[in-house]
């Protein structure tokens, strides 16, 4: 019989065949543990989906580093989890840096960027893992940390760290980044990304979303991405559908969203919901959004952050998403998340191939639909096909 390393005789009933050694997952390749880690810090910049995709991750690296305090660096996203159970421990926002955190308007104050270097070199980090990105920008920025090691994945152009990957655009990021804390020795903890939702919340959650009947639909017609986004008209038809069955309906988004919001209400009313959608647009702060989807039977949305979100905190989610953007974002499992597909791969007004993404190939100008060929009738499928299983 060949020899299979994850099996042992030692205690075994031999009549019964070799015992078999628990086993925890492993994304890429397993290294070896960093010695005496007590301090890590964690690049991860980006949005809400950005942040969620790196947790995994955290999640790992905490599990693997038990007694190590881990410090994320992070954007505005990450009040996420200020005050939630878990790693990370604390949380340290990024000042501006090219290519780092760039927030629309914002300058890079040198001075200030290299206060912050100089802080957290004096932080004394024992490990200094970069989940952002290509790593052209990022792995500077983590090797000026002066952690006694580094992690990341970089692109050809990129500055090596002590111990990287290659960064390949298609691949999930919950996986990318799994497979970054390997380097460090830590295995898989979670798959998905969860977040804790605290009683309270979903309590106040629930007093923004109001008594309903039946199940309640949170919806988001938004994506930072225009071409991401699916007709408005259709979800407020589909929006319709479910108010003329019971269900409530009400419509999340910031406070640049607005106007896509109050499309949707109309488009919903336009094709005979039952009530007017609850309009939420612009009027949620960032620390009421987990409460609100926590207390949500559903989220119909596009690929977006908040998608994302209602997904970590337990939430039945029906969206649409891009054929790329599923290769790197989509949901794992089809249980209790539906996913209606488009697959465009050309800009519909001057057909340029959007497969090579990023450095490789940059975006037309055009910000059209990349999805507007899914139908209806699919979403408002999986729509009640969720709701169905909720209530069962």
């Amino acid at each position: 019989m060949p020899h299979d390393p994850y099996r042992t005789s030692e205690g075994a009933d031999h009549a019964a065949g070799p015992a078999v050694i628990p086993r925890r997952p492993i994304v890429g390749a397993l290294r070896e543990k960093i010695d005496g880690v007590r301090k890590i810090a964690v690049l991860r910049g980006g949005g809400i989906g950005d942040l969620l995709f790196a947790l995994p991750a955290i999640t790992a690296l905490a599990s693997a580093y038990p007694e190590a305090e881990i410090t994320l660096l992070g954007t505005p996203a990450a009040r996420l989890l200020d005050g939630r159970v878990g790693a990370p421990h604390r949380i340290v926002r990024l000042p501006v840096a090219e290519g780092v955190y760039e927030p629309s308007g914002a300058a890079v104050d040198p001075e200030a960027l290299r206060r912050f270097i100089a802080e957290q070199r004096g932080a004394g980090y024992d490990l200094a893992a970069q989940v952002h990105g290509g790593g052209r920008f990022s792995n500077p920025f983590v090797a000026g940390l002066g952690a006694r090691c580094t992690i990341g994945t970089r692109t050809d152009d990129a500055l090596a760290l002590e111990r990287s990957l290659p960064y390949v655009y298609y691949q999930h990021e919950v996986m990318r980044w799994l497979e970054v804390a390997a380097l460090a020795g830590a295995a898989p903890v979670d798959l998905e990304p969860r977040v804790i939702v605290a009683p309270e919340d979903v309590e106040l959650g629930r007093a923004r979303l109001g008594e309903a009947d039946g199940p309640i639909v949170v919806v988001h017609p938004g994506a930072t991405d225009p071409r991401r986004r699916w007709p408005v008209e259709r979800f407020g038809a589909v929006a319709a559908e479910l108010s003329r069955s019971g269900a409530g309906v009400a419509v999340i988004g910031d406070a640049s969203e607005q106007r896509l919001a109050d499309d949707f209400v109309r488009a919903a009313v336009a094709a005979g919901a039952a009530a007017a959608p609850l309009n939420l647009a612009g009027k949620l702060s960032f620390d009421e959004l987990p409460g609100v989807l926590a207390s949500a039977d559903l989220c119909l949305a596009n690929d977006s952050g908040p998608r994302h979100l209602a997904q970590a905190v337990g939430t039945s989610t029906a969206s649409v998403f891009w054929c790329g953007n599923l290769l790197n974002a989509g949901p794992m499992g089809r249980g209790e998340h539906r996913v209606q597909l488009s697959w465009t791969t050309n800009c519909p007004v001057c057909g340029r191939d959007s497969t090579q993404v990023g450095w490789t190939a940059p975006r037309c100008e055009h910000d059209d639909s990349f999805v507007a060929d899914v139908s209806t009738e699919a979403v408002l499928a999986d729509a009640r096909a969720l709701l169905a299983e909720r209530a069962r």
